[in-house]
């Protein structure tokens, strides 16, 4: 019967957690300070490749000479976006579950503070002796004297009959609340300038000017909020750029300055102010920020087609190839020359020398500067057929198509001209004028930003250097003996031998008073693990007892 009853038991399986469960599982884990710890150190590890890679919106020319110099391994970034990295979604999951799991840590943990912030301390334990800190001595304090001088030294204090509780470093978990309630305000205002602000990049040529407008921005990334009259209306010429470089020694070559000299108008119709831009120096105009973030030459050149006509006349920017000495590239298209279009390939050299029968720079200031062209193409350079093309390099399907002229001519100084072989034209090197390359960005989470990274270091502070400590005097009747008022504390007065009756002095002065001798343990811990809290005991128990200087 046994046996029966056995096979027909069912069988038992293990609890299934369900839907609900699992929410709960996961929220519990998500908002967990160890899960928090891990996203933001996830979050700081994530930014790094955007200060190794360059960025889109801050080094476009670097990125396209990645994509030029190592095309296979800038394929295989982009398709990691380690170029756009803080537009990742890898990057956005991140930051969305670290912003909610500080929401679940600083919510519980707020009203858990507060609730520990009007509670009183609590009653001494039954045998104070066996806290970490103890002292005991005998005097005439009172509970009422003891709790003055436990506020004296800011603790919070309560009183009971025959003790005195007193706490402090509360502070502690506020810093370490404002330090979470800050990285929050940090992230919210990341995402109000993600979403209100708007970034762009342009490139001036010296001469040129700038208005603010969508159309102006050789590149514009505007934030989901963000519309074309959101852009503040102001405007600026470039009038002069200006390079220092160390001229003699070692360090020569070394930049020491850079001056953008402009001409700034700050709404429509304003009148113009002078304003001198340089390196973490930005224009400021209604919160929109101007930076210099890059610069360059641009050599001037004369082009005259076929038919004798000037087809281009103008300022071309190159990208610097030799950072060191300013070597840099030059693309001319010409697509209005007759009777075949044209397009040159040129190299600047601000500083040429010749050398092992070559050319080259040796100074990034532009004391000699030549222009050579080494490629010259006749034919059609392809910018109808509605494909985007580079302004920085000649379309290379359609190069392949073009008739080569020159390959590699002589330099030209300033002034002279380099005639194109079977009368397709002539190109003259006219002048040297520089670009400065300027992101332009406006973001109204940067004020908030910093005034929560600044309460974030408050509370980092807080948390680190005050420590939860509690303290508890209790007072008793002492066994024997009596104490004058005028004599030390601690040290027994009057002997019942002698006779003196109770309530009268020894010897019958009527200026002196007997109190009652007391027995007074003083016990205290620290609620902060690993610190030291004997030094601080010592002066409080000094406090207490003020008969002895040093109570350790």
């Amino acid at each position: 019967m046994n046996t029966t009853l056995t096979e027909n038991r069912p069988e038992a399986r293990p609890a299934q957690l369900g839907p609900v469960g699992w929410a709960r599982w996961f929220w519990r884990t998500l908002t967990s300070m160890k899960t928090a710890l891990i996203l933001l150190f996830l979050f700081a590890l994530a930014s790094i490749p955007g200060s190794i890679w360059p960025q889109r919106g801050v080094s476009d020319a670097k990125v396209a000479q990645y994509f030029t110099d190592s095309p296979r391994a800038a394929e295989w970034l982009d398709r990691f976006w380690l170029f756009d990295v803080f537009k990742a979604p890898w990057f956005a999951a991140i930051y969305l579950l670290l912003f909610l799991s500080l929401i679940g840590c600083v919510l519980p943990r707020t009203t858990a503070h507060l609730r520990e912030l009007r509670r009183k301390p609590p009653a001494p334990p039954r045998n104070l002796v066996r806290l970490p800190q103890y002292a005991s001595f005998d005097g005439d304090l009172t509970v009422e004297e003891a709790a003055a001088r436990l506020r004296a030294k800011r603790f919070r204090v309560t009183t009971g009959p025959g003790w005195v509780a007193g706490e402090k470093g509360y502070l502690r978990e506020t810093g370490n609340l404002l330090f979470h309630v800050a990285l929050l305000g940090l992230l919210v205002a990341v995402g109000v300038g993600a979403l209100y602000g708007y970034r762009g990049n342009v490139l001036v040529v010296e001469g040129d000017g700038f208005a603010n407008t969508v159309a102006a921005y050789d590149r514009y990334m505007p934030g989901q909020q963000v519309n074309a009259e959101s852009l503040e209306p102001f405007s600026f010429t470039l009038d002069d750029f200006q390079a220092s470089y160390i001229a003699r020694g070692e360090r020569q070559g070394q930049p020491l300055d850079f001056a953008a000299k402009l001409k700034v108008a700050d709404a429509p119709g304003a009148p113009e102010r002078d304003y001198v831009l340089k390196v973490n120096e930005p224009l400021t105009v209604r919160g929109t920020l101007t930076y210099l973030i890059d610069h360059g030459y641009a050599p001037t050149f004369k082009i005259t087609d076929g038919k004798g006509q000037v087809a281009f006349d103008g300022p071309v920017p190159c990208l610097v190839v030799q950072p060191a000495n300013f070597t840099s590239e030059c693309v001319i298209k010409v697509p209005d020359a007759q009777p075949q279009q044209l397009g040159l390939l040129v190299a600047f050299r601000p500083t040429t020398v010749p050398m092992d029968g070559d050319w080259v720079s040796v100074f990034p200031g532009a004391a000699n500067p030549t222009a050579q062209v080494y490629g010259a193409f006749a034919g059609d350079l392809g910018m109808k057929n509605g494909r985007p093309q580079s302004v920085y390099e000649l379309d290379p399907t359609s190069l392949k198509k073009m008739k080569p002229l020159v390959m590699k001519a002589d330099p030209l100084a300033v002034g002279k001209k380099l005639d194109l072989p079977g009368g397709a034209g002539s190109i003259e090197f006219t002048g040297v004028k520089e670009w400065i390359a300027l992101q332009i960005a406006y973001d109204p989470g940067r004020v908030p930003a910093f005034v929560a990274s600044a309460l974030a270091v408050a509370g980092l502070v807080l948390s680190l250097t005050v420590r939860r400590r509690r303290v508890w005097v209790r007072v008793k009747d002492a066994p024997t003996g009596t104490l004058s008022a005028g004599d030390p504390a601690g040290d027994p007065v009057g002997d019942p031998a002698e006779g003196s009756s109770e309530g009268e002095a020894p010897g019958g002065s009527a200026n002196q008073t007997t109190r009652h001798r007391k027995h007074v343990e003083v016990g205290g811990l620290t609620r902060t693990e690993g610190s030291d809290f004997s030094e601080e005991f010592a002066e409080i128990v000094s406090a207490l007892n003020p008969g002895v200087k040093d109570a350790r």
